[in-house]
């Protein structure tokens, strides 16, 4: 019993001593009031200065080159045949026609500057039988437009443009035996024209635009004086003369979009005003209209207009018009 009672007592003792420190564990002690220095380690310890190499780093070239030009050429074949045989009852004449464009186009831009450069080669020719040959189209046309951006939409700019044709051109008539003849009309630089003109442009969109060139002067060139037939003076020029220079108030506008899905309408109108004699009748109106519609990647088909009246040529107002289908080429593609 006395080593019961000896063995509670004992065990109470530690409970009470385990309770005691317990409660010690837990009161908070304030670090910030010791003053604990840490020992340093017995090992010597080396540290020397920090070095700094500088590194290089090489520039990131990209070796890409920048073009501010940008061309287009397009060219066109077309090709028309026809024939009958002698005793083909529904009438008919054996022909063959070939006719030819074309179209190339120059545009630099940077920055502010423009300059722009067109070359429209157009000639086709006719062979009915029993008749001499005649031409369907023959022109050579040239423009160089440079540039400088005003504002937005609006430009100050110069041209000089160069119009003449290819060959010969002729006025057909029948003799007293009903045989075809010709007399000659035309030809290279009989006419020939040259313009020069500065102003400023109007272009809000890419697609059109208006040049108004209150600074032009037109030279009229008829290098061949076989083409007077007996006249005091063609296409401005007098007899016996060879130039002429006229000083005029200019307006050219152009438009060229595709309005449909392979549909494209190019149009441009030009009037000139000669300041010398400012009146409505002395005025020349110009309108060229091409509606091209592409086929697929080889063909298309083309049907062109052009509406003349210049009184220097004739006091009537002058028409033509083609409707054409055959090959084309476009650069690049």
């Amino acid at each position: 019993m006395k080593n019961f009672l000896a063995a509670i007592a004992l065990i109470l003792s530690l409970c009470s001593t385990k309770l005691y420190a317990q409660e010690i564990d837990t009161i908070p002690i304030n670090t910030k009031d010791l003053n604990i220095k840490l020992k340093r380690s017995p090992l010597p310890s080396r540290q020397g200065p920090l070095n700094f190499e500088p590194v290089k780093i090489k520039p990131l070239v990209v070796n890409a080159k920048i073009s501010y030009w940008k061309t287009r050429t397009n060219i066109g074949i077309n090709i028309n045949q026809a024939q009958f045989s002698d005793n083909w009852k529904g009438g008919g004449t054996n022909s063959i026609a070939v006719g030819g464009l074309l179209n190339w186009k120059a545009e630099y831009n940077k920055n502010s500057y423009s300059y722009v450069s067109e070359v429209v080669l157009q000639y086709g020719k006719i062979k009915n039988k029993d008749q001499l040959q005649k031409k369907t189209n023959d022109r050579i046309f040239w423009d160089n437009k440079a540039s400088f951006q005003l504002s937005k939409s609006w430009y100050f700019f110069g041209s000089v443009s160069f119009e003449s044709q290819f060959d010969s051109g002729y006025r057909y008539y029948r003799d007293g035996n009903g045989d075809e003849q010709q007399v000659l009309i035309s030809r290279f630089m009989a006419p020939g024209y040259l313009t020069e003109s500065i102003g400023f442009e109007y272009k809000p969109v890419k697609y059109f635009s208006t040049r108004i060139g209150t600074g032009t002067a037109r030279q009229t060139f008829v290098l061949d004086t076989a083409v007077y037939d007996k006249k005091p003076n063609v296409y401005g020029v007098d007899k016996g003369k060879k130039f002429r220079n006229e000083l005029a108030f200019q307006v050219v506008s152009a438009f060229d979009k595709d309005i449909f899905t392979n549909t494209n309408l190019k149009a441009r109108y030009l009037m000139f005003v000669p300041y010398e004699n400012i009146a409505w009748s002395r005025i020349d109106h110009r309108l060229d209209v091409v509606l091209t519609a592409k086929i697929n990647r080889f063909m298309n088909t083309s049907l062109t207009g052009v509406v003349l009246f210049d009184k220097d040529t004739d006091v009537n107002i002058q028409a033509s018009q083609t409707l054409a289908l055959g090959f084309a080429f476009t650069f690049p593609r």
